[in-house]
């Protein structure tokens, strides 16, 4: 099993940057993927980007490319989104999850575990 603890949501705005962090622990030596998701109300959930954990690789939702980074830091089993450039559909419950297979999918359902989520709003 694996434990996803999600932090840094908050009050956003316009322009600005909030960092979000997911601190996993458990058998973390299963994960191959970890993902970054978020759902607005009334809305699915939807993939805002992913990374391989032992090659770095990532990939990005068009809607966050060049404003958003994720990056791990193994040595601290955390994952981290950098969000730049903030817009205010980007307010949303954002999630970390974590996959244990061979593939980084870009569907929820394909992911075997979900931290609780933190909340990004807007200020405005």
């Amino acid at each position: 099993q694996v434990q996803l603890v999600e932090s840094g949501g908050g009050s956003m705005q316009a322009e600005g940057t909030l960092r979000l962090s997911c601190a996993a622990s458990g058998n973390t030596y299963n994960i191959y993927c970890m993902g970054w998701f978020r759902q607005a109300p009334g809305k699915e959930r939807e993939v805002v980007a992913r990374i391989v954990s032992n090659n770095n690789a990532t990939y990005y939702a068009d809607s966050v490319k060049g404003r958003f980074t994720i990056s791990q830091d193994k040595r601290k089993n955390t994952v981290y989104l950098q969000m730049n450039l903030l817009k205010p559909e980007d307010t949303a419950t954002y999630y970390c999850a974590a996959d244990s297979g061979t593939w980084c999918p870009r569907l929820a359902a394909n992911y075997n575990y979900w931290g609780q989520g933190t909340q990004v709003t807007d200020s405005s």
